[in-house]
């Protein structure tokens, strides 16, 4: 049931007020503004109906002071006597959402309050869906970042970078679908294992992130750890099967809060180090960042294997290589270079689906690109356009690997009749 505040300095119509609206909403009644502000920090209701004029603080003042002290709008309905219409006026450039005068008759309030909390559950429910991730649910990337840019400069706790292990051959032997799953089914761990005031959010394909309020010692992320790993393994057995043999599993990079600092971004890097320390030494464990730790093993890094680890792959799989654009961009340069020295042929490929294509479809397609190529070739996305970098591959081979990924995709998609653009040239022509 939602949540009203009633403010008023005048008891009559404050106790009128409330049995107006008590048969349909849980009630909180305040008669000066500094009760109101003590009463909402508690309590959070979902809106606040506050008379105009009241003395010591008025109702402008009242809701300036709230949204300032919470930073965010809250829902307003001011009600007032005076039947001047600058009252009204000031009410709504101060961000009211409506405006009752008083004496009201019930119906009519009761009808007004509910126009209101209709309105701001749509503007929620729209803030939600732009803001999360739509397979698990929880806080998407950049909603994530935006958080906890707050959350690190005002709380203590621990930082959380999150990969789950193993997850590329689900994809590859159970097929995506079951992909799907497990990382539903990781995400709602994730949430079982945090406490609700945690911030947690999905920031790639298997990677995760969380702050956990209060958090301040090793003993905790180690549960914590070890937990997700046990059951995330116990259902992995439940979706896919008990003979299944993939090792599944979660690794944990910590850095502590604010001892490893406040910014987000640099403790974000801090958190992936310590990450990458787990990926290193066998996954399916956790790591704390330390100032002193990292500069030891950037010394030890000082020697051609580790650089070789480190400029590696974490988890290198078939098919093609998926790259960012201006990764890309230095591959095809390096080519151009190489094919004078060497001479061995290089070729481009352009792909593009139907305009009004939905983003979900564009991103299967980039997958179906990277699984359908080869493991020496290079795939991108940018823009609307899908480009690809053959290595070793002359105009001979091109139109059958081009047909090749027509037939596939129109296969993948059961459809007889599915449109690909698609271009190619031999760079060394």
């Amino acid at each position: 049931m939602k949540k009203i505040l009633i403010v008023d300095d005048m008891i009559v119509s404050l106790m009128m007020t409330e049995n107006m609206l008590c048969g349909h909403y849980i009630t909180f009644c305040a008669s000066s503004g500094s009760e109101a502000m003590e009463i909402y920090r508690r309590e959070r209701p979902d809106m606040v109906l506050s008379d105009l004029r009241m003395p010591g603080m008025s109702g402008y003042e009242l809701q300036q002071m709230l949204q300032k002290e919470m930073k965010r709008t809250i829902p307003f309905m001011f009600m007032t006597a005076d039947p001047n219409e600058d009252a009204e006026t000031r009410g709504f450039e101060n961000g009211a959402m409506d405006f009752i005068r008083k004496p009201f008759r019930p119906d009519v309030l009761l009808r007004r309050v509910g126009n209101i909390l209709q309105t701001v559950d749509q503007i929620e429910g729209l803030k939600r869906h732009a803001s999360t991730d739509s397979l698990t649910g929880l806080l998407n990337k950049s909603s994530a970042a935006e958080e906890l840019k707050v959350v690190c400069t005002q709380a203590r706790g621990a930082l959380l970078m999150i990969d789950l292990d193993s997850f590329k051959p689900v994809n590859d032997i159970y097929g995506h679908f079951m992909g799907d799953r497990v990382l539903i089914c990781f995400a709602d761990i994730l949430r079982t294992t945090m406490r609700p005031d945690d911030v947690l959010g999905r920031v790639g394909g298997d990677e995760f992130i969380a702050f956990c309020h209060g958090m301040q010692n090793e003993e905790g992320v180690a549960n914590k750890t070890a937990l997700i790993n046990e059951r995330i393994l116990t259902a992995a057995k439940d979706l896919m099967g008990e003979d299944m043999s993939i090792p599944i599993g979660a690794s944990v990079g910590c850095v502590f809060v604010p001892q490893g600092g406040v910014d987000f971004s640099s403790l974000a890097k801090k958190a992936d180090k310590a990450l990458y320390t787990v990926k290193q030494n066998g996954k399916h464990g956790y790591a704390i960042f330390s100032e002193a730790q990292m500069q030891e093993e950037d010394s030890e890094a000082a020697t051609l294997s580790n650089v070789e680890k480190i400029l590696g792959e974490r988890s290198p799989g078939k098919g093609a290589l998926k790259l960012p654009f201006e990764e890309f961009r230095a591959v095809y340069r390096f080519l151009r270079r190489t094919m004078d020295v060497f001479g061995k042929p290089a070729s481009m490929l352009r792909f593009s689906l139907p305009k009004g294509t939905p983003s979900e479809t564009e991103d299967d397609f980039l997958a179906f690109l990277c699984s359908t190529l080869r493991e020496g070739d290079v795939v991108t996305k940018h823009g609307g356009q899908f480009l690809a970098l053959l290595v070793n591959t002359d105009s001979s081979q091109l139109s059958s690997a081009v047909n090749r990924i027509r037939q596939n995709w129109a296969s993948a998609r059961e459809e007889t009749d599915v449109e690909i653009e698609a271009e190619w040239t031999v760079m060394s022509e």
